[in-house]
């Protein structure tokens, strides 16, 4: 439940088109609903500005299902992350208006759309074509929380002659998500670049001594640019969120 919900629910009770009972029924799964084998905060719209996103790795189909099928009743725009196609199978069976990004690995329901400032946009780029998966899961958590995206793929050092053709496009974004495995050196380079503020994913694409994300990771922490942040590896969900932060803030 957000604030407009919470809005509605009081405003109808003093008006008197709610009873008592009915505005204490709509109000009863503040700040949670205990479900046995998961506690659905409610009430973290109301805190944060978005519903709980739902973490889909570890938890079965059913389990997933079961979870969305109870955020979406008095909540707005509902995602799960890390999904497969089967947990989306279930939720689909319960939710017919369901969707989902299988690049993203994102499942979600639109129950609304959100105001978006069509002139501060965030560019989400990528190294390669490898970390688009881990781009678009950030890309599309930022769209379904109200902002406007761009994407810049396959701009990487290794042919960096690519990244400064994106130049324009660079300077007119809000915010920057800078997604790269191998050795992360985009974020860097970029970082010197602009002054944006830029959020540094690392992807665990990368041959052995990558070490499954660790060395772009590490590059990205020990950057000489300044104004960047840095994000787990393979968070292109924490990275969507924060830049929706940041483009949200006036």
């Amino acid at each position: 439940m957000n604030k407009a919900m919470l809005s509605q629910v009081l405003e109808s009770f003093r008006a008197g088109d709610l009873s008592l009972e009915t505005a204490l029924d709509k109000l009863k799964l503040l700040p949670y609903e205990d479900i046995g084998f998961a506690k659905i905060d409610h009430h973290r719209a109301m805190r944060q500005g978005f519903p709980e996103v739902i973490f889909g790795q570890g938890k079965t189909a059913g389990q997933v299902a079961h979870l969305m099928e109870h955020l979406v009743s008095g909540n707005g725009n509902v995602l799960t992350t890390r999904a497969t196609a089967e947990m989306y199978e279930a939720v689909a069976a319960v939710l017919p208006n369901a969707c989902y990004s299988e690049l993203a690995r994102i499942i979600y329901v639109q129950q609304e759309t959100l105001p978006v400032d069509e002139e501060r946009f965030i560019l989400v780029i990528t190294a390669g074509t490898s970390d688009i998966p881990v781009a678009e899961e950030a890309a599309l958590t930022a769209e379904l929380m109200g902002n406007k995206v761009e994407r810049v793929f396959d701009v990487g050092v290794a042919g960096i002659h690519r990244l400064f053709a994106q130049q324009q496009i660079i300077e007119q974004a809000n915010v920057l998500v800078v997604v790269a495995g191998m050795e992360g050196a985009l974020a860097s380079v970029i970082g010197g670049l602009v002054a944006k503020p830029i959020i540094a994913v690392p992807t665990s694409v990368g041959y052995g001594a990558n070490f499954q994300g660790l060395s772009a990771l590490l590059c990205m922490l020990n950057s000489c640019a300044a104004g960047i942040s840095v994000v787990n590896i393979d968070n292109g969900f924490g990275a969507g969120r924060l830049a929706s932060i940041i483009n949200h803030m006036r």
